[in-house]
């Protein structure tokens, strides 16, 4: 299949293992200070992070994909997660809540995939890996957080949270809370799901928390392993 050459494209970094580190911190930035003290700010910070999430993804499609056809079918979820966010903004439609909500798992995914590539493509096992794999931890945290956030919107009594949370609304950094804790297995317990959609959910990333972590490192044991014999020999 035909590559796509890089001299078609700005270097950036996505083309190396240090990029994945530069995620992590964008991810850390995103979750621990934009969404927790900045969410009640408006549309404008919300818009704001998108835009950023957008650059990013489309920076590793164009690097990532194998040709110009895979690249412009994946440029397609960015590029619809703009358009739902926009009208989702501006015209409040639940059908659009629906959509926006469908293209943010695709968005996810998208993204997990691509850390994943990076991680698991050939060479050595870097810090800058083993930290991209940390990414795909904390990304599935945040899918989950979106999950909760739906679920608790679209069926009400679903999930339980502190009447000092309900009272002004729950916000987006309390489902992220939720997700961690649950990913995590801490649950302090002072949220609760209430019905069996929402426990279902719960069980799931319960387990994906738990056995991840296993995988990974399996594989990670693996491939140093492997490199370490390929250099013996």
């Amino acid at each position: 299949m035909v590559r796509l050459s890089p001299k078609e494209f700005p270097r950036h970094f996505w083309n190396e293992d240090k990029g994945l580190t530069s995620i992590f911190i964008l991810l850390c930035i995103s979750n621990f200070l934009v969404i927790p003290f900045f969410e009640h700010k408006g549309p404008l910070i919300y818009m704001f992070t998108r835009i950023i999430w957008f650059i990013l993804l489309i920076a590793g499609i164009t690097t990532l994909s194998e040709n110009r056809s895979q690249m412009r079918k994946f440029s397609i979820i960015p590029v619809l997660l703009i358009i739902a966010s926009v009208l989702q903004v501006l015209l409040e439609n639940t059908f659009l809540s629906y959509f926006e909500f469908a293209i943010e798992l695709a968005v996810f995914a998208l993204l997990i995939g691509m850390v994943l590539v990076k991680v698991f493509e050939p060479g050595s096992v870097s810090v800058h890996r083993i930290i991209g794999s940390i990414v795909v931890y904390m990304l599935i945290g945040n899918v989950w957080a979106q999950v909760y956030q739906f679920i608790y919107t679209h069926t009400p009594g679903s999930i339980q949270f502190p009447s000092a949370d309900t009272e002004s609304g729950v916000a987006a950094s309390t489902f992220l809370y939720f997700s961690y804790t649950t990913l995590t297995t801490t649950g302090y317990g002072e949220i609760l799901p209430l019905n069996a959609i929402a426990r279902t959910v719960v069980i799931i990333e319960e387990l994906i928390g738990v056995l991840y972590p296993v995988v990974l490192i399996g594989r990670l044991v693996s491939l140093v392993s492997g490199n370490s014999e390929s250099k013996t020999n």
